[in-house]
């Protein structure tokens, strides 16, 4: 079987096993990695950024590594191929467990449960809720629904396409690392410059994928464009600008403005400055949104995969 065949049908079955099974609840293949990479960097931490280029390298180039091996295992065997394909889609992705977060904090929110949808708010995202009130925990995860379903699902798809299983499981990783240690904290400035770094590289395509694919598939295609356009580049991340700028329009809502993690209080740029103040039920719009977005983007990327594979054969 060819190898984009694999990855069509390989990608197609761990997304719907995402939607029916969602994320196992323990011994999830991110978490033990992210002990792994934490071990890593009790033995390697320094304040330098060549310690922490270090600690990217060895624990993002492993896990590819790790794939390119399984992958070579069962290259003869057509349906462990897609198995396997079909497991690490499976691990990488977590639209299901984001779109099952998002409803619980939007459940509490229509309920009048403030305080729980407060305290259920980490589970999502990392900022400060104890000064959120009801409409500010909606923004809150209307914008972590929008930069989730990138960094989540439609950048693992995107390398998945490039690269198949390790494409799939080094996405994931970097993204994790970045999430990790590639925060501008005090210890982490330097050491997780590389993360960060990298992160933004491997974020950039599946990012304007996600950005393209919100403006095509949302309410109010014209006012997402507007809004990626006039808003985009003054968020302060390259990857998270588009996308939750495309949502914005899209939902004829505004996100950005100031926000607080960790006591660190930010000051953003307003996105879609013409739209309205988020309320509880943009929650499940975001979450419909961004379920239309990750099936778009998986039928973008076997496309594309299929097309390469095609012209390749052609000239070979």
């Amino acid at each position: 079987m060819r190898a984009d065949r694999v990855f069509a049908y390989g990608a197609a079955a761990g997304l719907l096993g995402d939607l029916l099974l969602g994320d196992p609840r323990r011994g999830h293949p991110v978490a033990v990695f992210g002990r792994a990479a934490g071990a890593v960097e009790r033995g390697l931490w320094r304040d330098h950024r060549g310690w922490g280029a270090l600690h990217t390298l060895v624990c993002a180039g492993g896990v590819v590594a790790l794939g390119a091996v399984a992958a070579r295992a069962v290259r003869t065997s057509p349906a462990a191929s897609v198995a396997l394909t079909g497991a690490a889609t499976w691990a990488v992705v977590g639209g299901t467990s984001l779109a099952r977060e998002a409803r619980t904090v939007g459940r509490a929110l229509e309920a009048g449960d403030v305080d729980g949808a407060r305290a259920r708010l980490p589970h999502l995202c990392g900022r400060d809720p104890q000064a959120l009130d009801a409409d500010g925990i909606a923004r809150a995860v209307v914008e972590s629904v929008a930069e989730n379903t990138s960094d989540a699902v439609v950048g693992a798809l995107v390398w998945g396409a490039v690269g198949g299983v390790p494409g799939l499981l080094g996405f994931r990783a970097v993204n994790t690392l970045d999430a990790m240690v590639g925060h501008k904290s005090a210890k982490y400035r330097r050491y997780g410059w590389a993360s960060a770094r990298l992160d933004d590289l491997a974020g950039w395509p599946g990012a304007r994928l996600t950005a393209v694919l919100a403006a095509l598939t949302g309410p109010d295609p014209r006012g997402a464009v507007q809004a990626w356009r006039a808003d985009a580049a003054q968020h302060p991340s390259p990857n998270a600008g588009p996308v939750e700028a495309s949502f914005a329009g899209a939902l004829g809502v505004r996100l950005g403005g100031t926000l607080s993690y960790a006591g660190r209080v930010e000051h953003r740029p307003v996105l879609n400055q013409r739209g309205r103040t988020v309320a509880t039920q943009d929650i499940e719009r975001a979450v419909r949104l961004s379920r239309r977005v990750g099936w778009c983007a998986l039928g973008v990327s076997v496309a594309a995969r299929l097309v390469v594979t095609g012209r390749k054969g052609r000239t070979s």
